[in-house]
Order: C-alpha cells, then structure tokens, then sequence
C-alpha cells in the first residue's frame, strides 16, 4: 500500500474513530490506575502499546514490511530525545519550579535535543526528516 494523498489525512473513517477511541481507553485507565500506583501506571505509559498497535494497523492495513521497518526504527530514534524529559521535570518540579514553567522548558528542552538528535544522525547517512 502506498501513501495516501494529504488531501485525504483530513477525512475520517469508522476505523478512525475506533483507534482514536481505543487510545483514549489506554490513556483514560492510566490515569484511572495513576490514582492508587504512580509506578504502575508509570510502567504501563512507558509500554510501547501506541506503536505496537499503530503497527498492527498498519501491517492490517497492507502497509509492507519496509514502511513498518521504517516507522519502527523512527519510533527508536525519536524516543532518544524524550528521555531526559523525564528526569528534568521531577528535578525541576522538586526544586520549586511551578509545574506549567518546567513543562515549557521541558517541551524547548526536548524540541532542541530533536534538533541535535537530526543533525547529527544525517552525519552518520541517517536521515529523519527527509
């Protein structure tokens, strides 16, 4: 299957709504589970479920296994410079920071190490933004 057209990204499908509403299920029980476990519902956020359904979908959807090798290994690449994310922010949070400024910082924090992440993976023949 190739790509579609971005004229139809906009139009939505009975499957849509159903992957839309199964991911808000996932999100919805985390957030229930959050309330008596932070470390479980920790855990179960940090499961890859997104992108091992997103690729079942895929795969379902006839995408070939070139296109699931490429989302599998992008979805590598583009974890990397999330991570520290989530030791700045406790850090922060702890420190006295209000939660809505080390959220912002955060989120600049992470699109920067994206930035460099891209750089310096197109030096070694890797590109993530062709």
């Amino acid at each position: 299957m190739s790509k579609i057209a971005w004229s139809q990204v906009p139009s939505i499908t009975p499957q849509d709504l159903v992957k839309l509403l199964l991911r808000a299920a996932v999100i919805v029980v985390v957030n229930k589970i959050q309330c008596f476990s932070d470390r479980l519902s920790a855990l179960l956020i940090a499961l890859p479920l997104t992108s091992l359904v997103a690729m079942v979908w895929m795969h379902q959807a006839g995408q070939g296994s070139q296109r699931i090798a490429n989302h599998a290994e992008g979805t590598f690449w583009f974890v990397l410079p999330t991570l520290p994310m989530f030791l700045a922010l406790p850090w922060m949070l702890r420190q006295g920071w209000g939660f809505w400024p080390s959220l912002a910082a955060n989120c600049l924090l992470t699109a920067g190490l994206f930035w460099v992440l891209v750089r310096v993976l197109r030096r070694f023949g890797i590109d993530l933004l062709p």
